[in-house]
């Protein structure tokens, strides 16, 4: 018999456990990588907390207005297992939030004349203009933000971070 919480506690051990096997891994890891590795974490995460707080007053969760934004940036409507891919979550993850969106009239489940069985997602009017919000207030905090960095540093931090990525999309 499938028990929910039994799931989400085994789900919480494991990351837990790969937390601690990565900060045991970032032990061992030279002194420049580590610090690059720590600083890229700390910055990433602290500009989603910088929108969070932004958008506090729009009642949504990140993960939902992270969600509509994905969605509506889309050039063509997403499935669910797309939407999870993009917001790098698991299909279950995807499915209530998805169905949370639903219910409070920000996207759509559209069916496809393809596959009955499959649903495309497009945002509602409301949800593209909570996407507009978030773009506007996403814009305006980046400007406020990087008003000070250098056009040159922030050329040169750009080459450093597609090289990264480019490097850890061609790992096995």
């Amino acid at each position: 018999m499938f028990n929910r919480a039994r799931v989400v506690g085994l789900r919480n051990q494991c990351v837990i456990i790969f937390n601690i096997v990565c900060l045991y891994l970032i032990r061992l890891m030279n002194t420049d990588y580590k610090n690059f590795s720590k600083m890229l974490h700390l910055t990433s995460r602290s500009l989603r907390m910088a929108i969070d707080r932004r958008l506090k007053y729009l009642g949504l969760s990140q993960a939902s207005w992270v969600a509509v934004a994905a969605i509506a940036g889309a050039e063509l409507p997403l499935s669910q297992s797309e939407l999870a891919q993009r917001l790098g979550v698991e299909g279950a993850t995807v499915v209530t939030m998805v169905d949370r969106l639903v219910k409070i009239g920000l996207v759509l489940r559209i069916p496809t004349p393809a596959d009955r069985r499959k649903k495309l997602l497009v945002v509602t009017d409301e949800g593209k203009a909570l996407y507009e919000k978030v773009r506007t207030e996403a814009d305006a905090l980046g400007k406020e933000i990087l008003e000070d960095v250098d056009a040159r540093d922030m050329q040169v931090a750009m080459r450093v971070l597609a090289k990264v990525y480019n490097a850890t999309e061609t790992l096995t």
